[in-house]
């Protein structure tokens, strides 16, 4: 009798942290970038208690409008050549009137089943950012490092996973460890459509990461862990040009969508009244988003965006919202307006913001208001 073949069995392994290139042959940063001035209004609100400092995080003007997340698992496992590959992903977006080109080259990273598969970053990723942002903002956790030009956070796994578990996105170690790696891996390049060089920077999204040894990591989840941040993150740090929002109610938030929407107005609805709406076309957000491109029935795309509209208004974000469709011939929707009305708690939050950015760039001799110039990519003055 022949013995059939045993089925074998699927292989699953453990996700190993890849560091930087070169991450050890880095100068550490020092006590001094730990603590300087820079840093601590990066660090400091404008807030009455505790509870209120501790929902607090920054929005970074330019990188926080850059549609950097705007691909889905789902649509990378159908893009996906011979299910490894993916091509560079080419979105356009609009920042102050400027229309730009953001290009996103993939990560390659080894997955659980053992197989190397490209990776663009996406909500989880997403996630995992703004948390170590947030993780920055705590003494000794943040810093910036003025003569080198960079920024960044150093933070356990352990402290990681417990930030994104008390906002609401539990993630494993392993999930951690593989948004960590698509991170440092990932290249997205930003270049305005004018042709102009200024305005124009090619990073990873974390241009450094010191990752914990495989064996060290299993021994010791609470190891230390460094990452760099974006240039335009550094950069903004470096002119004063984040603001304050409400980062734990963002992060409650259900879609990718409506956090999107909620930063979004924290960084352009700075002059937030009963009696001054804010105006958002359909059109609008799914070319800055990137988030509505995978709805090829336009009618679907705009119930998606109701949806997220209504979320932030139960929520307290806003008051309420009204919808206007754009009709052409025949009645065929052309587009959909909505105009927004802020709840009293965001035109609080907006004027909060307001007054520590002016506050904190006359404290720097930069000058003070609500609308800061826009950063310059690839830094600011050294």
């Amino acid at each position: 009798m022949t013995k059939q073949p045993k089925t074998a069995k699927p292989v699953s392994r453990t996700i190993v942290p890849k560091e930087t290139e070169g991450a050890d042959r880095l100068p550490k940063p020092t006590a001094a970038e730990y603590e300087n001035r820079q840093l601590s209004l990066f660090q400091t609100f404008l807030a009455n208690t505790d509870e209120q400092r501790d929902s607090l995080s920054n929005a970074i003007d330019l990188w926080d409008s850059v549609p950097r997340y705007s691909v889905s698992r789902q649509a990378m496992t159908k893009a996906r050549i011979n299910d490894r590959f993916l091509e560079k992903h080419e979105a356009g977006f609009q920042y102050r009137q400027r229309m730009y080109t953001r290009t996103i080259y993939a990560a390659r990273v080894t997955d659980p089943d053992g197989v190397d598969r490209d990776y663009y970053p996406s909500a989880t990723e997403e996630l995992v950012e703004d948390a170590l942002r947030k993780l920055a903002i705590d003494q000794q956790a943040g810093f910036f490092d003025k003569p080198n030009y960079r920024s960044g956070v150093s933070f356990t796994l352990y402290a990681l996973r417990e930030e994104l578990q008390r906002r609401g996105h539990t993630r494993s170690y392993q999930e951690i460890v593989q948004a960590l790696n698509i991170l440092s891996q990932c290249v997205v390049d930003i270049r305005p459509n004018d042709g102009s060089s200024e305005g124009m920077v090619r990073s990873t999204y974390l241009p450094t990461l010191a990752a914990v040894s495989r064996n060290k990591l299993r021994e010791d989840p609470k190891a230390r862990w460094m990452v760099q941040f974006h240039p335009l993150v550094t950069g903004s740090i470096d002119q004063v040009t984040y603001r304050q929002f409400n980062y734990h109610l963002m992060m409650s938030h259900s879609t990718q969508l409506a956090r999107w929407l909620h930063k979004q107005l924290a960084l352009k609805y700075t002059f937030a009244h009963h009696l001054k709406p804010f105006d958002m076309l359909y059109s609008t957000v799914k070319r800055d988003s990137g988030l509505l491109d995978e709805y090829a029935r336009g009618r679907r795309g705009i119930e998606k965006l109701e949806a997220a509209f209504r979320e932030l208004t139960a929520r307290g974000v806003l008051l309420s919202y009204r919808r206007e469709d754009k009709t052409g011939p025949r009645g065929k929707l052309l587009d959909v307006e909505f105009t927004l009305h802020p709840h009293s708690d965001f035109i609080y939050d907006m004027k909060a913001s307001n007054k520590r950015l002016g506050d904190d760039q006359k404290s720097v001799g930069i000058g003070g208001g609500s609308s800061p110039k826009p950063v310059g990519i690839g830094g600011g003055s050294r």
